[in-house]
C-alpha cells in the first residue's frame, strides 16, 4: 500500500482501527483530540467505560511489535492528555471508569491486534 504522507498513513491506520473496534462494539466519542501535551488517536466507550486507543502501525515485526513503540515518556503523554481531556468534558478522574488501549497494527493492515489495558497510570 502505498500512501503518500505520514498524516494520510496515520488516518488510515486509525481508521483501519476504528473499524475494528466498532464491529466489535465500541462506539465512537472522538477522534484525534489533540491538546499541548499530546493527542488521543481514538475516544470510545466500550459499555460505560471511557476508552483512549493509541494506533501503532509497524509495516513488519521484523524489527520489534508495534506495542513496543510505546515507551514510558509517551505513555505519560497520553495520560496527560486524557486528563485533560476528562477535564475539558466534567468528567471526574475518580468517578469515571476509564481505561487505556492500544492497536498494533502489522502488515499492511492485514494484522490487527487490540491490547485492552496496555497503558497504566502508574
Amino acid at each position: 500500500m502505498k500512501l503518500f504522507s505520514k498524516r494520510a498513513k496515520g488516518d488510515h491506520f486509525e481508521a483501519a482501527a476504528l473499524d475494528y473496534l466498532q464491529r466489535r462494539g465500541l462506539k465512537l466519542v472522538e477522534r484525534n483530540f489533540n491538546a499541548r501535551c499530546g493527542e488521543i488517536d481514538l475516544i470510545l466507550t466500550h459499555g460505560s467505560t471511557l476508552v483512549f486507543v493509541e494506533v501503532r502501525y509497524r509495516k513488519s515485526q521484523n524489527f520489534g511489535h508495534a506495542a513496543e513503540t510505546v515507551n514510558p515518556a509517551k505513555m505519560r503523554k497520553l495520560i496527560k492528555t486524557a486528563n485533560l481531556w476528562l477535564m475539558k468534558h466534567d468528567h471526574s478522574v475518580h468517578d469515571t471508569d476509564f481505561r487505556f488501549d492500544l492497536v498494533a497494527i502489522h502488515n499492511d493492515g492485514h494484522d490487527i491486534e487490540w491490547i485492552q489495558n496496555a497503558i497504566t497510570q502508574g
